[in-house]
């Protein structure tokens, strides 16, 4: 492992960050069953509380699905500005210590504080800190990881929450891996984990003795990020500037659909507001997404690349239309998508195949914890 030793990164989750905000704001709902979000409907739960979570309550659980779970289960309207207000003044503490922070999320976020602006030896003691002032000052309550990379940082995090901490030291982290389960690698959900079990993977020694060849041959990409998992590695900096690599639009429909006429109607609707997104952002994306969540909820998406940016309604309604003529629409729709990305300074634009490069229907539930890290 190549400067291991030399990292110190933190990662802090905040606990059931919209829902505590909630709970902080409105005393009534102090150790109630809360959900943040719309009741009933086609509405799902954005954040649970722990006191709800006993019940079988998550993030992006059904509300009607929710409900049913903790009939006395309150249902309570997101304030997104607030939120973001917090996660705010959350940054500013993380940046008393450092400033090379890379944010997850609004409530999660990963800091290098291997040099650290107080000068503190060791990381847990700033993980500490940290905790305790957003405890004093924010009124709520934070998981913290610490390690020497950004994969065992965040495992680290969910060990002990709520209000955890938890040091994965180096010379223990292949020894700890190897006990972890393949459900909680970044990157394998359900599907996958269930696709790894049937082929005799079942914890991190599993992994690290599975040959890379095989690896690769049965999960593509991720095999060979679960190979470097699975020995401890991770060599991805935290990285505290972003170029925007995707922007898109969604909607969750009234009912569920099955006719294309009904979907290509909603995609006339998602076209025009993702030309007004792409222009307000004068972003340029190469790569053109259709997605489509089922009744079953099961996600699949389907793209197409070119070498000129996706900018006008037209373009995007009609390469939409063509993704849609390849999709399975033997179960009804529930949610269609629409985004663009990969842009035009990325390194997949700069070694762009002339050729138009179509890609297949997949299930990519399973890559999105991965692909949100930013990779």
């Amino acid at each position: 492992m190549k400067d291991t030793t030399l990292r110190k990164i933190i990662h802090i989750d905040m606990d059931a960050f919209y829902a505590s905000v909630e709970q902080r704001d409105n005393p009534a709902l102090r150790g109630r069953p809360i959900a943040v979000g719309h009741p009933g409907g086609r509405s799902v739960v954005c954040t649970a509380s722990y006191e709800a979570r006993r019940f079988g309550v998550r993030s992006a659980m059904p509300a009607t699905k929710a409900g049913k779970l903790c009939p006395e289960l309150i249902f309570v309207e997101p304030r997104f500005e607030v939120y973001k207000q917090v996660s705010g003044a959350m940054h500013d503490i993380f940046h008393e210590y450092t400033d090379i922070i890379e944010p997850i999320s609004l409530d999660e976020a990963f800091l290098d504080v291997t040099e650290n602006k107080p000068g503190i030896p060791l990381a847990v003691t700033i993980a500490k800190e940290i905790k305790a002032k957003i405890r004093n000052t924010l009124g709520l309550t934070a998981s913290a990881g610490v390690s020497y990379n950004k994969f065992l940082a965040k495992i680290a995090s969910d060990y002990r929450k709520p209000d955890g901490l938890f040091t994965i030291h180096p010379d223990l982290a292949v020894k700890f891996i190897s006990k972890l389960p393949v459900s909680d690698f970044w990157g394998v959900g359900a599907v996958t984990a269930e696709k790894m079990k049937a082929l005799g993977l079942h914890t991190g020694a599993d992994l690290a003795a599975c040959p890379i060849e095989i690896l690769h041959k049965e999960f593509g990409k991720l095999g060979y990020i679960l190979y470097q998992f699975a020995r401890g590695i991770d060599n991805r900096p935290v990285r505290s500037t972003w170029e925007r690599k995707s922007l898109g639009c969604e909607t969750t429909l009234a009912r569920d659909i099955s006719s294309t006429e009904e979907i290509e109607t909603i995609i006339t609707e998602l076209a025009e507001e993702l030309e007004g997104r792409v222009a307000r952002k004068n972003f340029s994306g190469t790569t053109l997404t259709l997605k489509l969540k089922y009744s079953d909820f099961s996600t699949r998406s389907r793209s197409k690349s070119r070498r000129e940016p996706f900018r006008t309604r037209e373009e995007i309604f009609r390469e939409s239309a063509n993704l849609l003529t390849h999709a399975d629409l033997s179960m009804p729709v529930r949610l269609v998508g629409l985004s663009v990305s990969v842009p035009d300074s990325s390194p997949q634009r700069q070694k762009f195949d002339p050729r138009q490069l179509v890609f297949d229907f997949d299930d990519t539930t399973d890559f999105l914890p991965f692909l949100q890290m930013g990779e």
